[in-house]
């Protein structure tokens, strides 16, 4: 500190230490790792009203002479960092403020000065050039600005110690030179360095005016409203009128306007004794407070600027104790944010090389996490737990069960009869007509939407609603009228067949009875396309928090996985073009069995109401006589032929419905939406994104000038937070 004014201990108070070895150390290392960029660190923090005697305070601190002249006052906040360092070396630069503009900000970074001496003639010109650079001088219109000037001052007797000057409040604007808006942005900027909890404040005061209109002390109150770190400084004990010292001594003993930390006294040089060169601020204080009555008479611990770095000393101490473990707690927890915030940025993007294997990254856990999806591996990682809804083979089987069901239940047109009810159908005459819907019928379509089967469960992406059908709802069966129905039918399309009916009328009646299968079976793959694609979305935007990177996969994506999606729904309407061909046809054993059924159960029920004997011994089983099988009943060939299509119709219907639910479950959705090899959840992969040209992989993953600067914001910080761990270890 040898450029600095002398004091009467040969040494400044950042070279005697503000706080115990130990503890100056760890802040001394933590503001040369850049921590205070980040997170609030302890510090000196000196405000006043303009003109209270604060720059005259913080030279006698510091030992640094700032100007006096009255153009060059505070108009913007001063950092003044101490560094140890081999060398000897002080640094000027301008940190923009945090709402600064790209451009402004730009530019006031490449402002520096190196200094080698700092003397007042040095400090003044500095000044000078930093009102011109931040626009402070000219037409500008600008009297204060946000911007903090930065001094490092470096050598091997400093220390890491930050120490800030503040403009000055004023409750008076000057005409032509500060506005009212002036005025607010002063004080939102002391009251900024003030609530910082970390900041020592030193709220000065000068001595000759009454204590209770200076507003740094309201101000002081709000922020630290139990005091403990502001201390109130008194200056200007020398232009105290006669009489009222008393008001002086009082404050200073306490006995009014109390303060935890109390207040302290100096006497800093007038003008004129500034301007003598011989004149040294400390001799004068001493020989002031040594002679000057009644405040010779005060405690030497509260008065002067030795006493003051000795006080500050102790209040540091106590201030960094209690804040060290709230700063370690900021700083993890600063760090662990910034890491998270670089992770979403992933990998450095600069080349198509870069480009591409942050892609391939991505793809490769893309895959990872489907392969989870479809295999019902949910433990295997939260996002599961975390939205339920990813749960694809669950939702997959689930689903499917609910297809066949519906199929069971709403499937068909007209419900098939037994036995009897066929030929009660056929022979009475009060039977309903062909095509007649029942009671329940009629009141499921009256009541619309509350009634009847949605063909559709799902609420699909806006992005894929136009490649999907209209989302209908289908009504339960007829319950009755299907024997007069297949009797109109054979009626109107009768040919010169003996006792048999036309294989062709098999075809129609099998196409009018399964109508409602489109709906259904469009229904159930539209579902499962709707929760593919969901899974597809969701997986994406987990992986790419960017929303820059999310859109540009997205978009390059949907083209193929629509054309995906639509083979799917495609092969719905195949297999359903295939079970309505003209000739109806099954290689199942379990269609004969179930028409010998039919056939069995209808000679059955007709051989029974033949039954006038039972069996010997067991009179509880009915027995017929063989010529009573003889009487036949009076159905003509007609009947007979209707019944045989019936029983024809409902066996084959029921081996085709299943064949068609398994075969729309195994084809459609299993193998072109979940397991298949070219199924949308195989799209994004490391093969998919080898396709892509280097101009898509600029597109899509080459990074910004925003995202370039903040990725090396971020590794700056990560660097620095870093250390400071290190160092509160």
């Amino acid at each position: 500190m040898g450029t600095h004014q002398n004091d009467p201990s040969g040494e400044s108070l950042l070279t005697t230490g503000l706080a115990d070895p130990a503890m100056l150390s760890k802040i001394d290392r933590l503001f040369a790792c850049n921590v205070g960029d980040y997170i609030d660190l302890p510090q000196i923090v000196m405000v006043g009203d303009q003109s209270s005697g604060k720059s005259s305070v913080l030279e006698g601190l510091t030992g640094l002479p700032f100007p006096r002249n009255s153009d060059l006052c505070t108009r913007f906040a001063t950092q003044i960092i101490f560094k140890r360092s081999p060398l000897k070396q002080i640094c000027a630069t301008i940190i923009p403020a945090k709402d600064s503009s790209a451009e402004h900000a730009e530019q006031i970074r490449k402002w520096s000065r190196n200094i080698g001496i700092l003397n007042s003639e040095a400090f003044e010109d500095v000044f000078r050039e930093v009102h011109s650079f931040m626009g402070l001088t000219g037409k500008s219109g600008k009297t204060f600005s946000d911007d903090v000037l930065c001094l490092e001052i470096s050598g091997p007797l400093e220390e890491h110690v930050s120490v800030i000057d503040i403009p000055g409040i004023f409750k008076r604007t000057t005409t032509g030179i500060t506005t009212k808006d002036d005025m607010q942005m002063v004080r939102n900027m002391v009251l900024g360095y003030m609530e910082n909890p970390r900041s020592v404040i030193l709220a000065v005061c000068p001595a000759n005016v009454d204590i209770a209109t200076q507003e740094i002390l309201q101000m002081a109150e709000e922020v630290d409203p139990e005091g403990i770190r502001t201390l109130g400084l008194l200056t200007k004990p020398d232009l105290v009128d006669r009489g009222a010292e008393g008001h002086v001594m009082d404050l200073i003993e306490g006995r009014k306007h109390y303060l935890a930390l109390g207040w302290h006294l100096i006497r800093n040089p007038g003008q004129l004794e500034m301007s003598e060169m011989s004149s040294d601020r400390y001799t004068l204080e001493q020989a002031f407070f040594k002679h000057k009555l009644p405040f010779n008479k005060l405690d030497k611990e509260r008065v002067g600027i030795p006493a003051l770095k000795i006080r500050l000393q102790e209040i540091l101490t106590a201030h960094a104790h209690r804040e060290f473990p709230r700063v370690k707690r900021e700083l993890n927890e600063k760090l662990q944010l910034c890491m998270k915030q670089l992770s979403d940025l992933g990998s450095s993007r600069k080349t198509s090389t870069e480009q591409r294997q942050f892609l391939v990254d991505i793809a490769s856990r893309f895959q990872e996490l489907t392969s989870l999806a479809i295999n019902c591996r949910y433990s295997m990682d939260a996002i599961f737990d975390q939205n339920p809804a990813l749960k694809l083979a669950t939702f997959i089987v689930t689903r499917s069960s609910r297809f066949s069901k519906a199929m069971e239940t709403h499937g068909h047109m007209y419900e098939f009869q037994d036995a009897v009810t066929c030929v009660k159908e056929l022979t009475e005459p009060n039977t309903p007509k062909p095509d007649t819907l029942t009671e329940e019928t009629k009141n499921e379509q009256t009541k619309g939407s509350s009634l009847g089967y949605q063909t559709r469960e799902e609420n699909p992406r806006p992005d894929i609603l136009g490649i999907l059908h209209e989302n209908r709802r289908v009504t339960k069966p007829n319950k009755a009228g299907i024997i007069q129905w297949l009797a109109t039918l054979h009626e109107e399309s009768r040919g010169f067949e003996l006792g048999t009916f036309d294989p062709f009328l098999l075809s129609v009646t099998m196409k009018r009875q399964s109508q409602k299968w489109d709906a259904i079976a469009l229904g159930y793959v539209e579902d499962a396309v709707s929760r593919v694609h969901n899974l597809v979305t969701e997986l994406v935007q987990y992986l790419c928090p960017d929303k820059r990177i999310r859109t540009g996969l997205q978009t390059a994506l949907m083209e193929h996985l629509l054309a995906r999606y639509k083979i799917a729904i495609a092969q719905v309407e195949f297999i359903l073009q295939v079970e309505r061909l003209d000739k109806p046809s099954t290689q199942n054993h379990y269609f004969n069995e179930n028409l010998e059924k039919r056939r069995h159960d209808r000679i059955y029920e007709a051989a029974k109401k033949k039954s006038r004997y039972h069996v010997p011994g067991n009179p509880n089983t009915p027995a017929v006589s063989v010529e009573d099988l003889k009487i036949t009943n009076s159905m003509s060939n007609t009947e007979h032929t209707v019944l045989d299509l019936h029983d024809i119709l409902a066996s084959y219907y029921k081996v085709a419905r299943k064949r068609f639910v398994d075969i729309v479950c195994m084809q459609a959705v299993e193998y072109h939406l979940v397991s298949g090899p070219t199924t949308p959840l195989k799209l994004f992969s490391p093969a998919f994104v080898g396709t892509l040209s280097d101009e898509q992989l600029e597109e899509i993953a080459g990074e910004d000038t925003q995202q370039k600067r903040k990725r090396k914001q971020l590794q700056k910080e990560i660097e620095d937070l870093e250390m400071g761990r290190k160092i509160l270890a």
